[in-house]
């Protein structure tokens, strides 16, 4: 590892000292204090969550309804049972992306605003 920061360093800025390659491990060092002060293990369970096809297209489809659900209401939307639609639901649910309201025998569901975020984040132009 240190071999290969050392000739990246020297590519850099040509001759390289110890001193250079030092530098930018205290630089690397004080980005990964930065990186972890950030970390958040719910984003990183909310963006494992939408990685599966079924969970991606139920909150996408709930943020472009924009009114809430019932599960019954999915089934024109995908192509799984309601079973699944139901277990997808409440993973969506655990990572903090879809909130769920019962009304009697029904359950009603809605993005959160985080879901709409990450949503909007992915359109977003490059």
């Amino acid at each position: 590892m240190g071999e290969r920061l050392r000739t990246l360093v020297e590519d850099e800025v040509g001759d390289c000292c110890d001193e250079d390659v030092e530098e930018r491990r205290n630089e690397l060092r004080s980005l990964r204090e930065t990186v972890d002060a950030g970390f958040d293990p719910n984003d990183v369970r909310a963006l494992s969550v939408l990685g599966d096809e079924t969970r991606y297209r139920i909150v996408r489809a709930l943020v472009e309804n924009d009114a809430e659900m019932c599960v019954c209401e999915f089934d024109p939307i995908l192509d799984v049972s309601e079973s699944a639609v139901s277990h997808a639901l409440s993973r969506l649910r655990e990572a903090g992306l879809v909130e769920r309201e019962k009304r009697g025998r029904w359950r009603y569901y809605s993005p959160t605003e985080r879901a709409e975020a990450v949503l909007e984040a992915l359109e977003s132009p490059e």
